[in-house]
């Protein structure tokens, strides 16, 4: 079983990353990671913070001359914004009244619910980790999982199909044109015009003090037919992917394929049908309303999930709130925040579905290499092609 966990905070000295149960021989470079952490900081409507740091991983461990070994892969992500924070979130007890507690939570996050739970005076205990920085490290580990999906022809995109209620016109392109278009925008977002509109939009709840959320989607190519099971709840790869993306900060929404549009319709005009091509010798579908997966499995066509994102609790114009110790009414505290951050969002969620997916790769064709997994791989594939 392929696990992870994360560690830091915002304004800590970095973020690490320990990623446990991937298979030995696959061969990782940090500039591989870097490549994505360095697509989750662009993006129009991002804050200050992302002109801070340049964010860059440090493999630790678990690679040897390129190549991972099978043991605990560890990943550091240092904050540049340490060297202003060093007191403030310092270890030592000494700097404890080196400056003012938080007192106002924000309406939105976590801040009020996290104080009472943890029994702190100080929000800043709990902003810090709750803050979306953590997915920085999120990112550099799926990375690592995409080069393992990589060996079997997988590869996961992603674009941003609203903001603040501005969608794309549901063009009828390829994947890879979809995936083209997306990286050459500063939304990622595939559709020019509607991303003029977008623009536009974000830029008037910037002068506005507000902030702007939206949709985005996943598209997971080449997948196989299998992964997954229908056996036991925790075993649906549906339910798997819809619990990696509600992970992430600020999403509230998650929807497969067709998604919610599927309660509206007949049956008729939901369901994918089934044809038999002799040529080829496989089952296919000329539709895919069901976004890849049928009963808690993946059944070979391109999985499709799409997220939406709330906008970014922090406000410019601050909504109001009750500061902590006095109990008198406020302005909510102001951190320095995004305006938009749906592009970012986007792939971060390519990261957690990467974690997924390659999880259930590992769980199917289990082994300690790749030249095991890809020897089980290809047996089954002969079985698949000759049903």
């Amino acid at each position: 079983m392929l696990r992870y966990l994360t560690a830091g905070e915002s304004h800590g000295q970095g973020l690490i990353g320990i990623l446990d149960g991937y298979p030995a021989g696959i061969k990782i470079f940090a500039k591989d990671i870097n490549k994505d952490l360095g697509r989750r900081q662009i993006g129009y409507g991002r804050g200050n913070r992302m002109q801070i740091e340049n964010d860059k991983a440090e493999i630790l461990s678990g690679v040897r001359w390129g190549r991972s070994l099978g043991s605990p892969i560890s990943l550091l992500i240092k904050n540049k914004d340490w060297l202003n924070w060093e007191k403030a979130m310092s270890m030592s007890s000494e700097y404890e009244d080196s400056v003012s507690p938080v007192t106002k939570p924000r309406p939105g996050h976590a801040d009020l619910t996290g104080l009472i739970k943890y029994d702190h005076k100080d929000i800043r205990n709990i902003l810090e980790r709750a803050s979306a920085r953590e997915t920085a490290i999120r990112v550099a580990i799926g990375a690592v999982c995409k080069l393992l999906l990589k060996e079997f022809n997988i590869e996961i995109i992603s674009h941003v199909t609203e903001i603040g209620g501005i969608s794309i016109n549901r063009m009828r392109l390829k994947t890879d044109e979809i995936q083209e278009k997306a990286e050459s925008s500063l939304l990622r977002c595939a559709d020019k015009d509607a991303g003029k509109k977008m623009i536009k939009r974000i830029d008037s709840a910037k002068r506005n003090g507000d902030s702007l959320g939206g949709v985005f989607e996943i598209i997971v190519t080449n997948p196989l037919i299998g992964l997954g099971s229908h056996t036991q709840w925790d075993r649906k790869i549906n339910a798997r992917l819809s619990n990696a993306i509600m992970s992430i900060q600020a999403i509230k929404g998650v929807e497969i394929g067709l998604g919610f549009e599927a309660a509206r319709r007949f049956g008729s005009d939901v369901h994918d049908e089934i044809f038999y091509d002799k040529k080829s010798k496989r089952f296919y579908r000329k539709t895919n309303n069901a976004g890849g997966i049928e009963g808690g499995m993946t059944n070979g066509e391109e999985i499709i999930i799409r997220a939406a994102m709330k906008p970014i609790p922090t406000l410019m114009k601050p909504l109001s709130s009750v500061d902590i110790t006095t109990k008198k009414p406020f302005k909510a505290s102001i951190e320095r925040s995004d305006v938009c951050a749906v592009p970012a969002a986007a792939v971060v969620g390519e990261a957690v579905v990467a974690f997924e997916i390659a999880n259930a790769m590992i769980e199917k064709f289990s082994g300690d290499s790749l030249s095991e997994m890809k020897r089980n791989y290809n047996g089954y594939m002969k079985y698949v092609r000759g049903v």
